[in-house]
């Protein structure tokens, strides 16, 4: 076999052992909701409109046990979906869940990222979560992928950070060694890692890092092995992540986390230094606060395929004569307080309570503004905090 060949079946060894995510198996849909999955959610971030179609098509690019792919089922009524996978025991799993909660649009095939050329057609969204990353060429799979993003299309990616994940290389390494000569045998692996984690102080650096993040999910076996066993991994940081995104040849639209990435929450109290940072191109003001804030263990973010429409609602003209209506992933609504489409508590004005009451789909802005005390920049307001959709007529 090839080097990348060997990688590969290294990984699909890995996840045949442990499946993963090892998330227990539901005889209905699953709860709550994760927006970078809903197409109405994630197009209105991106776009800052609704889209005008709903019958698409999903890719779930390394979809696991499919715990992304039900969700990409359930919150998208309309579209049809497709996920691939290299291991054989993890999309056994994704079968059987799929199949139990109902998640009957979706069709799943033993394929790794290089192959997703024999798929047919081309997907309007395409999904690549915590994947690239364990690849041996993840240039190569993007590019892949790329070329089967529908003109217009989105895709959603999480890769791994090396700044946050520190602790986590080292551990990573430590077990290699103790393993010798049977790495690859990841039973071994993990206790391995158990014992070292049992044995180390309880002030070292690497337990402290692990019972502060990562405690709740790493009592699996799966969720260890994933993190300090995987035979492959590439963690980035701006610079290299931005090389893997030029290389695939479509538009970076932005981070789904987006308040992480706003200097003013580190450099907000320093005025002078703020408008030194206004020389900085983009790049460089992410690279300034990953380099001020650590913390970064992974990146998460939207590409598209050019060329991709934004909506420009400045002109009032244009925003009274558009549609709005609610975005679906909110949780506690009506009410004046409820959690946003990222699981923030809102706190709503009367008048505001009263415009998304009137959010029917149906009505104009100019319509729900004749019986609400409130003007467009409130509602250009509800419309940056993911409130609401809004269709251009």
């Amino acid at each position: 076999m090839s080097d990348s060949q060997t990688v590969s079946a290294a990984v699909a060894k890995l996840y045949n052992t442990y499946p993963f995510p090892p998330e227990a198996l539901l005889d209905e849909p699953p709860p709550g909701y994760n927006w970078r999955w809903n197409w109405l959610a994630a197009h209105s971030f991106c776009t800052g409109q609704k889209p005008q179609k709903q019958d698409i098509r999903i890719l779930d690019a390394g979809c696991g046990t499919g715990v992304g792919t039900e969700y990409l089922v359930h919150l998208n009524p309309q579209a049809s979906v497709v996920g691939i996978d290299l291991s054989t025991g993890a999309l056994a799993v994704a079968k059987e869940r799929c199949q139990r909660s109902g998640a009957n649009r979706v069709e799943f095939h033993h394929l790794s990222l290089y192959d997703v050329e024999q798929l047919s057609g081309e997907f309007d969204l395409i999904n690549c979560v915590g994947v690239l990353h364990h690849t041996p060429d993840p240039i190569r799979g993007i590019q892949a992928l790329a070329k089967k993003l529908a003109p217009g299309g989105l895709m959603h990616i999480f890769v791994y950070g090396e700044l946050g994940r520190w602790e986590i290389q080292l551990m990573q390494q430590a077990i290699a060694l103790l393993q010798g000569d049977k790495r690859g045998d990841y039973r071994d692996g993990v206790q391995v890692g158990r014992q070292i984690f049992a044995s180390l102080p309880e002030n070292n650096r690497i337990v402290k890092s692990d019972k502060q993040r990562w405690s709740l999910e790493n009592h699996k076996d799966e969720y260890f092995a994933d993190m300090y066993v995987h035979p492959q991994e590439i963690d980035y940081n701006i610079e290299t992540l931005f090389e893997l995104i030029d290389a695939s040849g479509l538009e970076f639209i932005g981070f789904s986390n987006p308040s992480f990435w706003q200097l003013e929450r580190l450099l907000g109290k320093a005025p002078e230094l703020m408008e030194r940072a206004q020389g900085l191109g983009d790049r460089q003001r992410h690279r300034l606060i990953e380099l001020l804030d650590p913390e970064v263990t992974h990146y998460e973010f939207f590409l598209g395929r050019p060329t991709v429409i934004k909506a420009d609602w400045s002109e009032d003209d244009v925003l009274l004569t558009a549609i709005p209506e609610l975005n679906p992933c909110i949780e506690g609504f009506p009410s004046q307080c409820f959690f946003n489409y990222d699981y923030q508590i809102v706190n709503l004005s009367v008048a505001e309570f009263e415009f998304l009451q009137k959010c029917d789909g149906n009505s104009t802005v100019t319509e729900i503004l004749a019986g609400v005390q409130m003007g467009l920049d409130e509602v250009r307001t509800l419309l940056k905090q993911q409130l609401i959709l809004l269709t251009p007529v």
